[in-house]
């Protein structure tokens, strides 16, 4: 089985090949350069074709994530693999956004950094377990704000009728309360339905209780 042919690029002497020895030490890895910076990195790994390149985000002269952008140009086999010290949301967002298959912290096992590069191999995504959280509270705090959004598009009486059914009142019920006609009801229920992307009353009950507009 072919070795995991990687570029390292740090500008810090003792991480760049404190990494190196590592890698060197494990058969199923062969080091094939090294840079200390992303510009130093991007020759490189144009002229070798690595499977990995490991890559530092703060560099001088070309950062890692400047780097990821022309790798993925210039060599789009070769998988980037952040290792930063950077746990900050914005550069860890930009950094995949530019193409990085993987973000690893420095703070993290040896062994953590091993699993990552051999995912990012396979073609797989490896994110640090503090990372991954913070993909996660993002996803769920857009799908947070998606929803208070489209609540937004309901008129007030649709709001109403929403409160009323999710009481569990029939359409008449809610029409007597409300001095409307049971089909004008009707009517109210399908616009909140599409409004919201709601299935049944179940899903109307569940949304209602979670944006309060209900007791729980």
């Amino acid at each position: 089985m072919k070795p995991i042919r990687v570029v390292i690029a740090d500008d810090h002497v003792i991480m760049r090949e404190g990494v190196a020895l590592i890698l060197d030490n494990l058969p199923e890895f062969e080091v094939i350069g090294q840079a200390v910076n992303g510009r130093q990195a991007v020759e490189i790994i144009e002229s070798t074709r690595p499977d990995i390149a490991l890559l530092d985000i703060s560099m001088p002269e070309l950062g890692g994530i400047d780097a990821v952008k022309l790798i993925r140009e210039c060599c789009p086999e070769t998988n980037a693999l952040m290792l930063t010290m950077h746990d900050d949301d914005a550069i860890f967002f930009e950094a995949i956004q530019a193409g990085a298959a993987g973000y690893v912290l420095k703070g993290s096992r040896p062994t953590e950094l091993i699993e990552a590069l051999k995912a990012v191999s396979n073609g797989d995504v490896y994110l640090s377990p503090p990372m991954t959280r913070k993909l996660v509270n993002s996803f769920l705090s857009s799908a947070d704000n998606q929803e208070t959004s489209r609540i937004k598009l309901l008129t007030n009486r649709e709001t109403e009728v929403m409160q009323l059914l999710a009481q569990g009142l029939t359409n008449r019920k809610v029409a007597q309360q409300l001095v409307i006609s049971p089909s004008t009801v009707q009517t109210h229920r399908t616009h909140i339905m599409e409004k919201l992307e709601l299935n049944n009353r179940a899903e109307l009950v569940r949304y209602a209780m979670r944006h309060d507009l209900i007791d729980n």
